[in-house]
């Protein structure tokens, strides 16, 4: 009896081109439809949240758990990140005399950089994992799913606490690390390295502005409904299981952390356009 002829198509290379186009198109599929999910999730939210006002005991309990328990290690990574920074610049100032200009240096990393960007990636690190897990765990025991057969709204009792929370106190807590590393820093600075106190104070104050610590604040706000909104979707789409659970707070950290970097890079950008529109000659 005759072998049937194949039908197979070629290994060829042409076929693994297309495979792999194939496998990029879908992948590209697949980021678009989460990224449209947790679009549609955040407007749902932001729709209870001016529809309705939530329970303000919730609010001020999550407030107090995001918060007040971050304070410490904001305050802490914020001192050593601002002495950090002194002993990586003092020896290339030193080298063109102007140790004195550290101040100014650490102050504007600080408040525009450093401060806002640090204070959120403790939050996504200590509270996101944290608020995932939790909500994961309701779904994973089905207490959500009681909470909607009831006739209440998971969203409005749930995760509209937990963003006017962050919102409400990621300010605070980048206002905290700002001040800690300037603390941090300039301790190290006039104490260890026996920078002349005045004319560091003097030159911090006077290349320092208050915009400076409004830009660094401007940008927590929206680092903070970026941790709260991804956390609960992650939470609330957890998968079956102590594993799905484990899976939806690691994802939501690491999802928060790289929106949270690009939208410094956006964010940067539109702020520094908006300070030359508004004060056009900082150009000349």
């Amino acid at each position: 009896m005759a072998a049937e002829p194949t039908t197979d198509p070629p290994n060829s290379l042409f076929g693994e081109i297309s495979e792999s186009i194939a496998d990029l198109g879908e992948l590209l599929m697949q980021w678009a439809e989460a990224i449209g999910a947790i679009v549609l999730f955040a407007a749902q939210t932001v729709s209870w949240m001016f529809s309705r006002q939530p329970r303000w005991d919730n609010v001020v309990r999550s407030m107090y758990e995001i918060g007040v328990r971050s304070l410490p290690v904001v305050a802490l990574t914020g001192t050593f990140i601002g002495m950090v920074l002194a002993v990586q610049t003092f020896h290339q100032f030193r080298g063109f005399g102007m140790e004195t200009k550290l101040g100014a240096v650490i102050n504007l990393s600080m408040c525009r950089e450093l401060g806002p960007v640090l204070a959120a990636t403790m939050l996504a690190g200590r509270v996101g994992s944290a608020i995932a897990a939790e909500l994961g765990t309701m779904r994973v025991t089905e207490q959500i799913d009681a909470l909607e057969s009831m006739g209440a709204s998971s969203l409005h009792h749930l995760v509209v606490p937990r963003l006017l929370a962050c919102l409400l106190t990621i300010p605070s807590l980048t206002i905290i690390a700002v001040l800690m590393g300037v603390v941090g820093g300039g301790f190290y600075c006039i104490y260890i390295f026996n920078v002349d106190s005045y004319f560091y104070v003097n030159n911090s104050l006077e290349e320092t502005q208050t915009w400076d610590l409004f830009y660094g604040v401007i940008k927590s706000v929206f680092f903070g409904a970026t941790i709260a909104i991804i956390s609960c979707y992650r939470g609330f789409h957890c998968s079956p299981g102590a594993e799905g659970v484990g899976h939806a707070a690691t994802t939501a950290f690491v999802q928060s952390f790289v929106i949270i970097l690009v939208l410094d890079l956006g964010l940067s950008v539109l702020l520094d356009t908006l300070y030359f529109v508004i004060w056009p000659h900082e150009l000349a």
